[in-house]
């Protein structure tokens, strides 16, 4: 099952953005053995409109047209769903054994995502409650991804 890291914004070139990388390898390394990967990270133009609604709607149609017909969607959200590290590794694993051939994480730009986006998605999920940088949460999410494939492969899980 592919993996679409769809997000608003373009990391610059740096460390964010070398251990976002990091992160990718890593979960397509150990994601193949289980029927996961690659993950194609694609980034979206942020909207320069003024207003804020203007700027979540051409956002929308932006992401939109990324959007494979027919596949999963987990959108990030700060008044989403609070999964544990090992209950995101479930969702992963039942969208693939229920045959997904992709899905696509969202991450929206600075003023969120669209609710016409929202309500396509399979899962809302939140990171935390508190503002991330855009680049901390893509960070974060990558490395759920690949703790997600750990867990499934049986590695020890934090302490337990």
């Amino acid at each position: 099952m592919r993996l679409n890291l769809i997000a608003v914004g373009r990391l610059k070139q740096g460390p964010e953005r070398e251990l976002c990388a990091r992160y990718a390898e890593r979960f397509n390394a150990q994601g193949r053995h289980y029927s996961l990967g690659p993950i194609n990270i694609i980034e979206i133009q942020e909207s320069k409109a003024s207003s804020r609604s203007e700027r979540i709607v051409q956002e929308a149609s932006l992401l939109s047209k990324k959007l494979p017909s027919h596949s999963p969607i987990i959108t990030l959200d700060e008044r989403g769903k609070h999964l544990d590290s090992k209950q995101l590794s479930g969702e992963v694993k039942m969208l693939r054994d229920q045959g997904a051939s992709q899905i696509s994480l969202i991450i929206g730009g600075p003023d969120g995502v669209c609710s016409s986006i929202k309500n396509r998605a399979t899962l809302i999920l939140s990171l935390s409650a508190m503002t991330l940088p855009h680049a901390f949460a893509r960070i974060l999410l990558l490395e759920q991804l690949y703790r997600s494939v750990t867990i499934m492969a049986g590695h020890p899980y934090h302490r337990e």
